[in-house]
């Protein structure tokens, strides 16, 4: 399945358990020599929620959030009939979230409130992360920091197409200041309701679409005075509708989601 070109192997797990799914998961996402994906997502059963979403990189490495994960799920769980709920709730490693299924491939997620305190997002600084200096192969790059259950760390840029995102990516991924590591946007605000966005996932490199990413980019976006709490974020992907609401604080991303093929593998 993909959200946005973001694709994922998706394996229903809730009555057989796959046994070493990290080692699954390093095998399977390689394109050339397994299925090729940029997660798996896990479906289980849930005690607190009508399921369970786990969801590991292409190098073995938990993820943690999925905003395009997420509307993946909730359109595999009403087309393969596993609900018959316009709305579901899912257990993450994020806490519980909810999709609702807008029309057949269409789903809204609320990604609950951005973390901005750089010690919770984590980022080995203190207070709020916005347009911070923060020094990378000798250079000083501005970067505001946001958790949306993920380490995201966004970087307002001239141009993304043409910005190094292949050389800095995985430079700030592993900077010293994310204990974590981090996800790396490189985003540029065209009006107060459009975004462009590139992306690299920490444990994935560069991607096509990341919800959270995109979520991230629209608060970092507020927080710079660079757009307003309704925008259009456009990925390589696709376009991700994202409203950061000031009621509740939450964030809500709307965008399509998509199944690609099934089949089987011996594992």
């Amino acid at each position: 399945m993909h959200g946005a070109g973001n694709d994922f192997i998706v394996l229903d797990s809730r009555k057989k358990k796959v046994p070493n799914l990290k080692k699954f998961a390093k095998e399977s996402c390689d394109r050339r020599f397994g299925v090729g994906a940029d997660q798996v997502l896990v479906i289980e059963n849930s005690r607190k929620a009508d399921f369970k979403m786990t969801i590991y990189n292409a190098d073995g490495s938990d993820v943690g959030m999925c905003g395009n994960g997420l509307r993946c799920l909730a359109k595999y769980a009403r087309d393969e009939k596993l609900t018959t709920k316009s709305e579901i709730t899912v257990e993450t490693p994020a806490g519980i979230q909810s999709a609702k299924i807008l029309s057949k491939n269409k789903v809204r997620v609320d990604m609950g409130a951005p973390i901005l305190k750089g010690k919770q997002i984590p980022v080995n600084l203190s207070g709020r992360v916005i347009n911070r200096p923060i020094r990378v192969d000798g250079k000083e790059i501005r970067a505001t920091c946001v958790s949306m259950g993920n380490p995201h760390c966004v970087l307002f840029v001239d141009d993304p197409k043409t910005y190094p995102v292949e050389k800095m990516g995985p430079q700030l991924e592993r900077h010293h200041l994310f204990p974590q590591r981090t996800n790396v946007e490189f985003a540029r605000a065209v009006s107060p309701t459009l975004i462009e966005m590139r992306v690299w996932e920490r444990g994935a490199g560069e991607t096509l679409a990341c919800g959270s990413g995109a979520c991230a980019v629209a608060v970092a976006a507020v927080l710079n005075n660079q757009a307003g709490r309704e925008v259009k974020v456009k990925l390589p992907g696709g376009v991700l509708e994202i409203e950061w609401r000031r009621e509740d604080d939450h964030v809500y991303m709307t965008g399509e989601a998509a199944m690609v093929f099934k089949g089987e593998i011996e594992i």
